[in-house]
C-alpha cells in the first residue's frame, strides 16, 4: 500500500537511528551524514528530509534511549521495583552494552562539538535525571519516600548505580565484571529506599 504524501516509512527512521548507534559508537562526533545514509541503506534526501542535522539524530537517538531507560518509572510497580528496574537499565547500558564507546566518542570531541554534547546531554542522562526527579517527588506526595530534594535524589541514586561507570566509560577503562546484575541492581534500589523512607 502507497504511503500517503508526507507519511513516514518508520522502518526508513529506525534503520536510520540504528546505523547512527552504531556509527555513533564506532566513530562520535566524526560520523558523517553521507556516512550515517550509506549504512542506513537509505538516499541522503531521505535522511535529510527526517534529520537536517547530525545533531536532529543524535538527539533523536538520545530521547529515545532516554525513554526505554526510564520505562520502569511509567509501569505499575511498587517503589523498589520500579527503582530496581531502572538502575538495571542503567548499569546494562552504561557499563556492559557498549554504549560507554559513544560517551568516549562524544567526551573527546565535545570541545570542537559543544552543541551536539548539550543536545545529547539534554535529551538522553539529562532526561533521564529529570523524570526520575519528577517521579521522586510525586512518590514524596504520595507519601512512598520523603524526598526533600528530589533532584540532587535523583543524582545521587544514578550515582549509587552507576559508580565510576561513566568515568570509566569515557576514559575507555574497562568495567569491572558484574556477575548478577538484577542483584546489584536491587541492592541499590533498596538502600535508596531505606535512605528516603517516609519517617
Amino acid at each position: 500500500m502507497p504511503r500517503a504524501l508526507g507519511q513516514i516509512d518508520e522502518h526508513k527512521s529506525r534503520a536510520i537511528l540504528r546505523a547512527a548507534a552504531e556509527l555513533f559508537m564506532e566513530k562520535g562526533a566524526k560520523a558523517s551524514m553521507a556516512e550515517l545514509a550509506r549504512r542506513a541503506g537509505v538516499s541522503k534526501q531521505t535522511l535529510y528530509n527526517r534529520y537536517p542535522t547530525k545533531t536532529d539524530v543524535a538527539r533523536e537517538l538520545a530521547a529515545q534511549r532516554a525513554e526505554e531507560t526510564v520505562a520502569p518509572l511509567a509501569a505499575d510497580m511498587d517503589v523498589e521495583s520500579a527503582l530496581a528496574a531502572l538502575a538495571e537499565a542503567l548499569i546494562r547500558r552504561v557499563c556492559i552494552e557498549g554504549r560507554g564507546v559513544a560517551l568516549r566518542g562524544m567526551a573527546l570531541l565535545s570541545p570542537e562539538t559543544p552543541e551536539l554534547a548539550r543536545v545529547v546531554y539534554d535529551a538522553g542522562p539529562g532526561e533521564n535525571l529529570r523524570r526520575l526527579a519528577a517521579w521522586l517527588d510525586e512518590q514524596d506526595r504520595l507519601r512512598r519516600l520523603s524526598v526533600p530534594d528530589p533532584a540532587a535524589a535523583a543524582e545521587m541514586f544514578t550515582g549509587m548505580v552507576l559508580g565510576h561507570g561513566h568515568l570509566r566509560s569515557v576514559l575507555g577503562l574497562p568495567h569491572p565484571e558484574i556477575d548478577d546484575v538484577p542483584s546489584r541492581a536491587r541492592e541499590a534500589a533498596r538502600r535508596f529506599v531505606r535512605a528516603f523512607a517516609p519517617e
